[in-house]
């Protein structure tokens, strides 16, 4: 047995010891060979026949095998470590070049720019990574900015102490919703109707009847948000037509939770005929205070092509009260139609509602369509209007520019 020990520590030493010393393997090398020896020594103490020999030639390719993994493994390390620094060796070089490269990469972001095709594909893909990485430094930039702002903003606060002196409360946004939900029902009980007619869809092309929903959505959050809300009714609205879809589209669930009410019945079913009053453009008679007592209709129906007198020979045929806001009255009107959109009307009427003042009401209709509110009679501001028109196009101007400024004023300047 000794001698059989002996025997494999000189094959161990002389044979594959200097081959792992090579390759920085003895520290492994030694435990191995002392189990082995160990193991063969069990072995012929239970079998105890001395004539049973060790194969050494097996154990040699068995070991060899092994030496040669573990030396391809060690061997494909340093590769593929190499690979990696030539890779960042060629962004460095390129960033001096004042080419587009990140500040900091990462390992997986080394390897796809090493697996790029070709070398405009790198390119594209180191400046798709220097963007990413500015604006990430822009946001991290401009979030420190906004924590300074915030905490200077608490420093001054509990240096003056401004939250003391102030009276005002701060609330939240779902505490004014809640607020705002309670104005909506209690209008629906005490407050004032306001009518939506729902009959022109066919009138209307579908992008009209989406532009007019979305008017009337708007017009809706704006009621809700009053001081003293109308009670809104849509009166014709039949279930799966075009309007009713484009409600649920834009409202979803909330649908089946507004504070209004929805009817497919005609407003004159509902109210008495003396009380209802249609809003129209087309009507001669122009209104000149706000009723409280009145219901008011207001036609929803958006026309590109502005066909006049739909919406008036409809009031006519139902025998109802038409009225036009007093828009000449008060305003020095330029050119087009004197058609608001539906947001616009909501405005006005909730301002009068409040205030009883038309030139407050009439600051909703949008400046391009007027040249400047009324201060003189209106005779002499239709003939200030002509004079303009004759000017924008070029008949006399030297003498229609004389007259102008001989009987107008400067506030009046032509644009």
């Amino acid at each position: 047995m000794q001698s059989a020990n002996m025997l494999l520590r000189k094959i161990v030493r002389s044979s594959v010891l200097p081959f792992a010393a090579q390759h920085g393997m003895k520290k492994d090398l030694f435990p191995l060979s002392r189990t082995l020896s160990i193991s063969l020594c069990l072995k012929q103490d239970k079998s105890c026949e001395p004539s049973e020999k060790l194969d050494l030639d097996e154990w040699k390719k068995v070991m060899k095998s092994g030496l040669q993994e573990e030396v391809s493994e060690t061997v494909s390390e340093p590769e593929e470590l190499s690979s990696l620094a030539a890779a960042r060796e060629t962004l460095e070089m390129w960033r001096l070049a004042g080419r587009a490269v990140p500040d900091n990469i990462s390992e997986e972001q080394l390897k796809t720019f090493m697996e790029c095709p070709s070398k405009s594909a790198k390119k594209k893909y180191l400046k798709y990574l220097h963007i990413r990485e500015l604006h990430k430094k822009n946001d991290k930039r401009k979030m420190d900015e906004k924590r300074e702002r915030r905490l200077e903003a608490q420093d001054q606060a509990s240096n003056t102490d401004e939250t003391k002196k102030n009276s005002f409360l701060f609330l939240p946004s779902s505490t004014m919703d809640k607020a705002y939900l309670w104005r909506a029902a209690q209008s629906m009980i005490f407050g004032q109707p306001l009518v939506f007619d729902m009959s022109y869809e066919k009138e209307m092309s579908v992008r009209e009847v989406t532009n007019t929903v979305r008017q009337i959505v708007m017009s809706e959050s704006c009621n809700r948000r009053a001081v003293d809300p109308f009670h809104i009714h849509f009166c014709n609205l039949k279930d799966d037509s075009l309007y009713h879809r484009e409600f649920i589209k834009n409202y979803k669930e909330a649908w089946g939770k507004l504070l209004i009410t929805v009817t497919d019945q005609c407003y004159t079913e509902i109210f008495p005929k003396d009380k209802l009053i249609y809003l129209t453009a087309d009507s001669p008679k122009v209104m000149k205070k706000f009723d409280h007592d009145k219901i008011y209709i207001v036609g929803s129906m958006v026309d590109k092509s502005i066909k006049t007198g739909v919406s008036l020979a409809r009031a006519k045929r139902l025998g109802l009260e038409t009225a036009a806001l007093p828009l000449e009255k008060y305003l020095l009107w330029n050119t087009g139609a004197k058609n608001l959109t539906l947001d616009q009307m909501m405005h006005i009427l909730l301002t009068l509602k409040d205030t009883a003042d038309w030139r407050k009401a009439l600051e909703f209709v949008p400046k391009r369509k007027y040249c400047a509110f009324v201060n003189k009679p209106v005779k002499e501001l239709k003939k200030t209007l002509d004079l303009i028109n004759t000017i924008r196009r070029g008949k006399g101007r030297e003498e229609v520019e004389n007259q102008f400024a001989k009987n107008h004023p400067k506030r009046y300047k032509l644009k």
